[in-house]
């Protein structure tokens, strides 16, 4: 991924941004379907490199025999395979849900923990799935860039980055306090549906007019 520009937007204009992004949806959450964080951190990890449309349909039958880390453990790595074989990696991403839920029983009393560096240890937990663990179960302010927030970030000028590191660090510089909790979502969502990679939908946007993004389509 590459940064394509380095302008910033006023930090004002943000907040304007952040207030419409709000009004268009108030109450924003992953589109993944989970059930406790246990469920939710299964359901991200299995996400890499994967539509949330995808997993959604694979934990369904998973989540239905196996919603805790006992369970998980006693259905052992080829079940699991088996229930999620439609997505990509499953059989590295079966291996690591199986490993991860041993770790949660053996060191976390069975619970997902609510640190970062406890996440960061797991098997196929890297920073962003710990972001949103740590957001979406537990309520932190913290930004979880992937591919569309890395797009979004740099095309508007919200947070120019050369690397998914450094845009988060931009936005949670940049991004006002009271929008933290919920930029990840806004953002994620506006990158998947509207400031889309090929061809952003500047006539739907409701950011467009403080955007910076120079090839605004009509």
């Amino acid at each position: 991924m590459k940064a394509k520009s380095t302008r910033k937007m006023r930090l004002d204009r943000m907040a304007i941004c952040f207030e419409r992004l709000a009004a268009n949806l108030p109450e924003p959450k992953t589109e993944l379907e989970f059930s406790s964080p246990y469920t939710l951190l299964v359901a991200v990890v299995l996400s890499a490199q994967a539509t949330d449309v995808s997993v959604n349909r694979a934990t369904k039958g998973l989540f239905a025999v196996a919603s805790t880390p006992a369970q998980m453990v006693a259905l052992g790595v080829d079940v699991i395979s088996h229930h999620i074989r439609t997505i990509g990696l499953f059989n590295t991403k079966a291996k690591n849900v199986h490993r991860l839920s041993e770790i949660l029983i053996a060191e976390h009393d069975s619970k997902v923990p609510e640190n970062r560096a406890s996440l960061e240890a797991l098997p196929g937990v890297g920073r962003k799935t710990a972001n949103v663990l740590l957001n979406e179960a537990f309520g932190h302010p913290t930004i979880a860039v992937d591919t569309h927030i890395f797009r979004v970030g740099n095309r508007t000028g919200m947070a120019p980055g050369k690397t998914p590191d450094h845009v988060e660090r931009e936005l949670l510089r940049r991004v006002p306090d009271k929008w933290k909790r919920g930029a990840h979502h806004w953002l994620i969502l506006h990158g998947r549906y509207v400031c889309k990679a090929r061809k952003p939908a500047c006539s739907l946007c409701k950011i467009s007019e403080w955007c910076l993004y120079k090839d605004k389509t009509v």
